[in-house]
């Protein structure tokens, strides 16, 4: 007992961000479900139905289009897409100089910070008002992400960071496949307007995109970013990332 007190004492808090943020995220989106079923603008998920004249799709855009919830979806987004850039951030530090291929962890950053933009995007034009906008934001954040994902899969496979590699990496791929065939289901329904099933598999890829995210926090436990404050105008700010220890043998 005192020897896992220990280890999680040990680990870094930036193991947090990760999990907290595919939870918030998710339990944020099921608010906006919630309330946009309460105000009758779509129909639940579990219906067996398709939808009537009153109540459309239960696609998350249109879940997110109208007030109350479009409130709580553009808080949401906004909030999600800037923890998602601080995580996207923190993985490229972490991989800054275990990488054995720079490039693969700067398309990384791009893809991810570009997927979180998106993000915002969805949450501030709503689906009716700037359809345009919204769907671009939409490809930004499924088909990036999308690419995040595999690369990190494979990333993580390479880097084997504290012998843990493989296992994640395992879990990884297996995320990866999740999330690419339920983006393929979902494009592939919708075109064909089967839009009670398209909006069925895009909730599942947002979810299971979101379990991907909160993985990090394997890696996240054995770093730490400080940031350092001076009054010295030469070197106001001082940003050091290092690698904390995971020796327990003295317990």
């Amino acid at each position: 007992m005192d020897s896992f007190v220990s280890r999680v004492k040990g680990c870094s808090p930036w193991a947090v961000l990760p999990p907290l943020f595919s939870v918030c995220v998710a339990v944020g989106l099921f608010v906006v479900y919630f309330l946009a079923i309460a105000h009758g603008q779509i129909v639940p998920l579990t219906s067996q139905y398709g939808p009537n004249k009153s109540a459309l799709p239960p696609y998350i855009s249109i879940a997110g289009n109208s007030p109350p919830a479009s409130c709580v979806f553009s808080q949401i987004m906004n909030l999600g897409g800037f923890a998602g850039l601080v995580i996207a951030i923190f993985r490229y530090l972490q991989l800054k100089n275990t990488l054995y291929k720079p490039w693969l962890n700067k398309i990384c950053l791009i893809a991810f910070s570009s997927a979180c933009f998106g993000m915002t995007l969805i949450g501030n034009f709503q689906l009716f008002n700037e359809e345009e906008i919204h769907n671009f934001g939409t490809l930004l954040t499924f088909g990036l992400g999308t690419l995040f994902c595999w690369m990190q899969s494979y990333i993580t496979l390479k880097v084997n960071l504290k012998k843990e590699g493989f296992r994640t990496s395992i879990l990884r791929f297996l995320l990866s496949v999740a999330i690419t065939a339920c983006f393929i289901l979902y494009s592939t329904l919708m075109s064909q307007g089967l839009h009670m099933h398209a909006a069925r598999g895009q909730w599942a890829l947002v979810m299971f995109f979101l379990i991907f995210i909160g993985t990090f926090c394997v890696e996240f436990r054995h770093s730490r970013m400080v940031f350092l404050v001076t009054d010295d105008c030469r070197d106001p700010v001082n940003l050091t990332f290092t690698e904390m220890s995971t020796d327990y043998s003295g317990t």
